[in-house]
């Protein structure tokens, strides 16, 4: 008979606990509730920053910021990211956009339900990503447009526009493939 002292983790079977079962602080990382409030923040400064563009710039409207560099603008987006297919005339395109990004959403949300408490960069960057995601889309459902409205450009070389949202999911990507970059460089070093 063996005591309390003596019981492992796993002392039914005398086999280790997988890596994937280890008990993992979480103090200082972010939770899914912490998740859930920076996808939050996101989509109420999107959609704060976008009404603030509506009811101050006219559609089509620019004003200069930094001459030369950066310009605030009011255009809208009924295609894709960066503009791909805004021009495109396709029958039900709203519902069409709109339905991608609602796929998109859930597909970037069971991913964000299964990331480890560990994966902070992930965590930090799914949340930015699922912000801005929402913001959109919630242009997308309710007119049929995103509202675009930085326009950074060197002489007459132009980005596309962009928004919060857009900012958002971009860092939340970079956060992504740096998380990558780590975990790779980590492999590397411990298989040396």
């Amino acid at each position: 008979m063996t005591t309390d002292s003596q019981i492992t983790p796993d002392s039914q079977t005398d086999q280790a606990l997988p890596p994937s079962a280890e008990v993992v602080p979480t103090r200082g990382r972010p939770t899914r509730q912490v998740m859930a409030v920076i996808s939050l923040v996101i989509l109420l400064l999107d959609q704060l920053t976008k009404q603030m563009v509506r009811t101050s710039i006219a559609v089509y409207d620019a004003v200069e910021i930094i001459p030369g560099f950066l310009n605030l603008v009011h255009v809208h987006n009924t295609g894709a990211a960066f503009g791909f297919l805004n021009s495109a005339s396709l029958a039900n395109k709203q519902l069409l956009m709109t339905s991608i990004a609602v796929v998109a959403l859930g597909a970037i949300l069971a991913f964000a339900w299964q990331v480890g408490p560990y994966e902070t960069l992930t965590r930090a960057g799914l949340a930015l990503i699922l912000g801005g995601a929402a913001g959109n889309l919630v242009d997308r459902a309710s007119v049929g447009y995103v509202v675009d409205f930085v326009d950074v450009y060197w002489r007459t070389h132009h980005f596309w526009a962009f928004n919060v949202a857009d900012s958002a999911i971009t860092v939340g990507a970079g956060l992504l493939i740096l998380d990558m970059l780590m975990v790779n460089r980590a492999d590397v070093s411990t298989a040396v």
